[in-house]
């Protein structure tokens, strides 16, 4: 009887040491594995989401999620295809997704407002989008590039025909504009406080000044359709600790800056600072909490994009993103 007590002592206390013993053992094993896929390099778009890893948010709702980089298949098509959980994307990728039936859906908007436009030098004296005539753009190979430029220009009575428009592909920014090009689309957020810090000006046309329909999210949060449906309490405990992170980094952007450095140590350390002061005010701007959604910021952008050809069909806007994740305030 004595050994059966020490027998049955041993189970529980190895059961019990198997639950609690850490990186290793089952405690890790508990947590749900989850795959999150950026949509580029690590950069300051993405630190919401550094911060929910370091500061255990993930794991407070269950998830070990695995950050990972985007690769040949791109964002979109790696969700979709479950291959990944969650993703970031864009707006405007996001809704050509929609209509060609990839199910994938935006459950946040990591930016409030587009932070984006077409940057110069400010020795190439391109103050107005119709000073693109007789200049080189730089791009990278999407029609929106020039529908965009060609819609800017034509509300400033410009001629598009006259913008020389070359790929640029991932040719750093500074470099092709010394060599190959006059402008470039960036985010501002990165890019044009990479050239504060140089010293170098820049003239900023951001896209959000010439029109509204512009004023679209980019990046958002995604998920494929599947989840949603088949899995809805995951989306919800994943959408909640990314919440938690954004709203870490508004509220402390060096110590967030300080993370995401320490969680990719090959990025530009005074870069990130910067930009990170500078766009933690914007993750949420004037939204009533971080990662809402409004559907006619989503019916504006695809009207726009539907009557500028980059459509092949009107896509119902409501299908394309949701708010019933993001925790309640």
């Amino acid at each position: 009887m004595k050994k059966l007590w020490i027998l049955t002592c041993l189970i529980v206390l190895l059961t019990a040491c198997s639950s609690t013993s850490g990186e290793n053992g089952g405690e890790r094993e508990s947590l749900q594995d989850v795959t999150l896929v950026l949509d580029w390099t690590p950069n300051t778009n993405h630190t919401g989401l550094y911060v929910a890893k370091e500061k255990g948010y993930f794991k407070e709702q269950g998830l070990n999620v695995d950050i990972i980089m985007p690769g040949e298949a791109g964002a979109d098509q790696l969700v979709a295809s479950g291959k990944a959980d969650f993703g970031i994307s864009a707006q405007e990728a996001l809704t050509k997704a929609r209509v060609q039936d990839i199910p994938v859906v935006s459950i946040a908007a990591i930016i409030q407002h587009n932070t984006s436009g077409f940057a110069s030098p400010a020795e190439k004296n391109i103050e107005s989008p119709k000073d693109f005539e007789g200049k080189t753009y730089g791009g990278w190979g999407d029609p929106v590039e020039q529908e965009v430029i060609s819609s800017l220009m034509k509300g400033e009575n410009g001629d598009p025909d006259k913008v020389d428009i070359v790929n640029m592909g991932n040719t750093d920014f500074f470099t092709a504009v010394e060599r190959d090009v006059d402008f470039a689309w960036i985010y501002y957020g990165w890019t044009g406080v990479e050239a504060e810090l140089r010293g170098q000006e820049l003239n900023m046309l951001y896209l959000t000044d010439y029109s509204e329909k512009l004023d679209y999210y980019t990046p958002v949060l995604t998920t494929n359709q599947k989840h949603i449906d088949e899995d809805p309490e995951l989306v919800e405990s994943f959408t909640k600790a990314v919440s938690q992170g954004y709203q870490f980094a508004i509220d402390e952007p060096e110590k967030s800056a300080n993370i995401l450095i320490d969680a990719v140590p090959d990025l530009d350390k005074e870069l990130v600072k910067a930009s990170q002061k500078w766009l933690s005010p914007k993750y949420k701007d004037d939204a009533e909490q971080w990662g809402v959604q409004d559907q006619a910021v989503w019916e504006n952008y695809t009207d726009w994009m539907y009557e500028n050809g980059l459509l092949d069909q009107e896509l119902k806007a409501s299908e394309a993103f949701t708010n019933e994740f993001l925790p309640e305030e």
